[in-house]
């Protein structure tokens, strides 16, 4: 059954910075009106709130602790102000540098907690509003190419992306009929805080390693969450979009860890 798509109502998590924010603005600027979470960084997320409503749009802003067992209670709570909610972006998330055998439990659990069962809840929460509506919707996760391949170091992040790839399949399958369609993008290395770098080196840091020569800018990656999340990606459900440059190409070859490349 054919269903028109939800109004344009989007929930960015983790929008005070980096991808999130860059997300919450391009989709302010294709017309949606905007709900953003962030964990500690309130200015940030008030930056990126007067951004979204320099372009028109309205913004509400809620802390979120994605690894809190009621994470989905502020999805809920920011579409209540919105007035509905037709688009998810999960991007709130941690990551670790600890080698498996020296990695405590409680990094274990908060890095799973955070990238995994925070998007879980939201997805849920979500996905339960888009169904009362009946007007189908897009869920989005970030994952990261580590959805795919694995690095050393991160055990903990490693599984948390790829437990959220099959997520993202599964809530596929079980939402199609609904209208609702989930997919992934998995960035590479991105110039954003989470990687030590600032947005404008993306276009001036040599890599050797990848193909297209250098790291990525929070917008590539924004661009592709915006059109997953428009009508023209009616038709794609289950996917996982890598945004890496090519790094993934190459990492058969062991050539990321010689270059020296670093976790998104």
């Amino acid at each position: 059954m054919t269903r028109e798509h939800h109004p344009s109502l989007a929930v960015v998590t983790g929008a005070d910075s980096g991808i999130g924010q860059a997300t919450a603005k391009l989709l302010a600027t294709e017309g949606f009106d905007v709900g953003i979470t962030f964990h500690t960084d309130e200015a940030g997320a008030r930056a990126t709130a007067e951004e979204i409503t320099k372009r028109g749009q309205r913004c509400v802003v809620e802390q979120l602790d994605a690894e809190a067992p009621d994470a989905g209670q502020v999805v809920d709570r920011l579409a209540e102000q919105l007035g509905g909610v037709g688009v998810l972006v999960n991007v709130a998330g941690t990551g670790h540098s600890s080698r498996a055998l020296d990695l405590d439990l409680a990094t274990w659990r908060h890095v799973l907690a955070t990238d995994l069962d925070g998007p879980f809840l939201c997805a849920q929460a979500a996905a339960r509003r888009m169904i009362a509506t009946g007007r189908g919707g897009r869920i989005i996760n970030i994952t990261s190419v580590h959805e795919h391949v694995p690095r050393l170091g991160a055990a903990a992040y490693c599984s948390a992306k790829a437990g959220l790839g099959m997520l993202t399949k599964v809530l596929a399958l079980e939402l199609a009929e609904h209208g609702i369609t989930v997919n992934a993008v998995a960035p590479g290395e991105i110039a954003t805080e989470m990687t030590g770098m600032d947005e404008s080196e993306a276009y001036h840091q040599e890599r050797p390693g990848n193909p297209i020569g250098r790291p990525g800018h929070v917008n590539e990656v924004a661009s592709v969450i915006g059109f997953l999340a428009s009508p023209r990606s009616a038709y794609v459900t289950g996917s996982s979009y890598a945004v890496d440059g090519g790094l993934m190409l190459m990492a058969a070859h062991g050539h990321d860890e010689a270059q020296g490349w670093r976790q998104p």
